[in-house]
């Protein structure tokens, strides 16, 4: 193909791309009310806790309301709309693909779509918590409240999703430079002692100082995660090694 027919070729792909994801903002749009509750649901058991009048998510514009909607609509659109930009994606760069990379590529993906969307889900079931936690030290009395900013409380769960869920697919990329024959699996194992304070850090770094079940839950995942890329990129290692053994 010539220059120009790839030019038109990736703007078709790219309006088809948007044309799904303005149909997963729609759906996702309509059902944005649900899902702010879902958001809501530990600022509405701390308010039911300490009183309306003392916790709330506070919207202070006019076009507050519909723009958290939008911002809702976008991420879970992406998401709805996930098999259809990702399959024209793939299929703009699999003609230039050799039947190996073909097969990496996809093992990759089947690895990485299940794994991030685990991670959100951790990070789904340690968000809750967080905000709980952190709501234990608000001074209480009169004169003090705690109003949650629409804006400033949707970007620390889309942040906190988001970090998590790129956490878990690490390993794809350890096991990915295995692959390529930059790193071996012995020597992925050998760092061990170096990934689990790394882990041991950011896990507390992405949580609250005071929630030490949510930062050991997610660090004993990705540990399990880490020694899963090691193992299988030894098996990898070892299968290479016959194949060279079989040539000679």
């Amino acid at each position: 193909m010539s220059l120009g027919q790839h030019l038109r070729e990736l703007r078709k792909r790219l309006f088809i791309a948007a044309g799904g994801l303005v149909a997963g903002m729609i759906i996702a749009f309509i059902i944005s009310q649900p899902v702010i509750a879902l958001l809501t649901e530990p600022i509405a058991k701390i308010a039911a806790t300490n009183g309306d009048n003392y916790t709330a998510l506070n919207f202070n514009t006019v076009a507050s309301g519909f723009d958290l909607r939008m911002r809702i609509a976008f991420s879970i659109g992406l998401i709805i709309s996930a098999p259809v930009w990702l399959w024209q994606l793939w299929a703009f760069i699999m003609p230039g693909l050799t039947r190996k990379e073909i097969r990496y590529t996809i093992g990759f993906l089947s690895a990485a779509i299940p794994l991030f969307v685990g991670g959100l889900f951790v990070g789904w079931l340690i968000m809750p918590h967080m905000v709980e936690i952190m709501a234990m030290f608000v001074p209480s009395g009169k004169g003090v409240a705690q109003f949650y900013d629409y804006s400033t409380y949707y970007d620390f769960v889309f942040k906190l999703l988001l970090v998590v869920g790129i956490s878990f697919i690490t390993p794809v990329f350890l096991v990915a430079l295995n692959l390529a024959g930059i790193m071996t699996g012995r020597a992925i194992l050998k760092g061990w002692r170096v990934a689990i304070i790394v882990i041991v850090v950011f896990a507390a770094a992405a949580t609250p100082a005071a929630d030490v079940t949510s930062m050991l839950l997610l660090a004993g995942i990705l540990c399990v995660l880490y020694f899963a890329a090691a193992l299988l990129s030894m098996l990898f290692d070892r299968r290479k090694a016959k194949r060279a053994a079989v040539q000679q």
